[in-house]
């Protein structure tokens, strides 16, 4: 096996575990992947600098503000050569109203095993509120 093989095989798992610290509801393991001057440029333009105002953005998610939030890791893809990676996801959202989702993903730069940038992008503006059960 070639190093960059073995590379592309560490970032993904990388990818994977980041994604899940999220599904696990743990903001202390998800801010772990983050370096100290990281940037979070969220699907509505926010651009948060720093881990305690990504922190900060991430609060009302984690406290459950919006509800039960998961992500379903749909395609991950990395490039060894210039530390990036990428994950497709579909997030569903349980609330009073229902199940909500949208489909996005993260474009993530990496700095060593850290995260130095992450890229969302999204579908919709908003969650749409309709069953995802079945929609790919």
């Amino acid at each position: 096996m070639t190093d960059l093989a073995a590379e592309r095989r560490r970032l993904e798992q990388l990818v994977i575990d980041f994604t899940e610290a999220f599904n696990r509801d743990d903001l202390d393991g998800v801010m772990s992947y983050l370096t100290d001057d990281a940037v979070y440029d969220e699907f509505n333009g926010t651009v948060n600098r720093g881990k305690a105002a990504i922190r900060a953005a991430f609060v009302p998610q984690f406290r459950g503000d919006y509800g039960k939030l998961r992500f379903h890791t749909e395609d991950v893809f990395v490039d060894p050569v210039t530390r990036r990676g990428l994950v497709r996801w579909l997030c569903t959202l349980d609330t009073k109203r229902g199940r909500a989702g949208w489909r996005g993903l993260d474009i993530l730069h990496f700095d060593g095993d850290r995260i130095a940038e992450k890229l969302t992008y999204a579908k919709a503006k908003a969650p749409l509120l309709n069953d995802t059960e079945g929609t790919r």
